[in-house]
């Protein structure tokens, strides 16, 4: 055989084998965590609070009754500063609370009880 000939054959070849079948790598969509204090939190006994844009609300999980509202500023990227009026006794209170983790949320009122919250998925 020619040089030239077994160049081709080879050639013809090695494009053969680049136009195989391909394995597509199907991606599994990444959850992101969210920012800040963002979402829906619950306590321990299973009352849900809400920040969004600024607003706070805490509701029963039963009834939807809203137990509790108000405004809520970042003080820092994990410090917020919550200011409530609680539906259930007509007072007005502030509230402190570090996000310890992405999902853990430790609160302290100005009367100085202490609580936390668990980011619900």
């Amino acid at each position: 055989m020619k040089p030239i000939t077994i160049l081709t054959i080879l050639s013809a070849v090695g494009l053969a084998a680049c136009q195989g079948p391909r394995e597509v790598a199907v991606s599994q969509p990444q959850r992101v965590a969210p920012a800040g204090v963002e979402g829906n939190w619950v306590d321990p006994n299973g009352i849900v609070s809400s920040f969004s844009a600024g607003t706070f609300a805490t509701r029963t999980t039963d009834t939807n009754q809203l137990l509790a509202s108000g405004n809520y500023i970042n003080i820092s990227p994990t410090l917020v500063e919550i200011n409530m009026t609680s539906m259930v006794r007509n007072t007005q209170s502030k509230v402190n609370c570090a996000l310890v983790n992405p999902s853990q949320l430790n609160c302290t009122t100005d009367s100085g009880a202490q609580f936390s919250l668990t980011r619900r998925v």
